[in-house]
């Protein structure tokens, strides 16, 4: 993430929480996110320099104006008229944080070989928000490479429990026998 995209995606910060928004713009932002990374090419024409300023922000308009708060409309034609659309996942990221840390969230990504339950994710759920103190959201990422168990990062302490890790762990310890 780039400083531009920090400072911009704080203000659109600051201002939804003058406007007592900040749920509503995060939520659209993230559908935002979404459906922009599924489909880059729209972004690609909003910055199309070819095509003149008022038609893109007219596209904007007519694809976001009724689903979409009218200052996170402003905000992305602001983007666009500064030829920064490209920092637009930036300041989603910058928004997230900021509510996550005005709402006492920490978000946790859990990485295991096949697709957790509920009942395991809910269990998994209670114990870190036990560790951290924190409403914790769980992002899950299959990799079969970790085998059996699984490894979870969250604020930046990764906490593995994988097959592969422990495996690793004891390929160093014979290493440093060895030697």
């Amino acid at each position: 993430m780039t400083e531009r995209a920090g400072i911009y995606g704080g203000s659109l910060y600051d201002l939804a929480a003058e406007e007592n928004l900040t749920e509503t713009i995060k939520d659209q932002l993230i559908g935002l996110k979404a459906i922009f990374r599924e489909n880059p090419e729209y972004l690609r024409l909003l910055s199309e320099p070819a095509i003149k300023k008022a038609e893109r922000l007219d596209l904007i308009d007519k694809s976001l104006g009724g689903s979409c708060e009218k200052y996170l409309i402003n905000f992305i034609k602001l983007l666009c008229e500064r030829g920064l659309l490209g920092e637009f996942e930036g300041c989603c990221d910058t928004f997230v944080k900021r509510y996550n840390t005005d709402h006492n969230i920490a978000e946790a990504v859990v990485t295991s070989a096949v697709q957790l339950n509920d009942s395991q994710l809910s269990a998994l759920k209670a114990k870190l928000e036990a560790r951290s103190g924190k409403t914790v959201t769980i992002a899950q990422k299959l990799d079969p490479k970790v085998l059996a168990g699984i490894r979870v990062e969250l604020e930046g302490v990764q906490l593995d429990g994988t097959l592969s890790g422990r495996l690793s762990g004891i390929g160093r310890k014979l290493e440093e026998v060895v030697i």
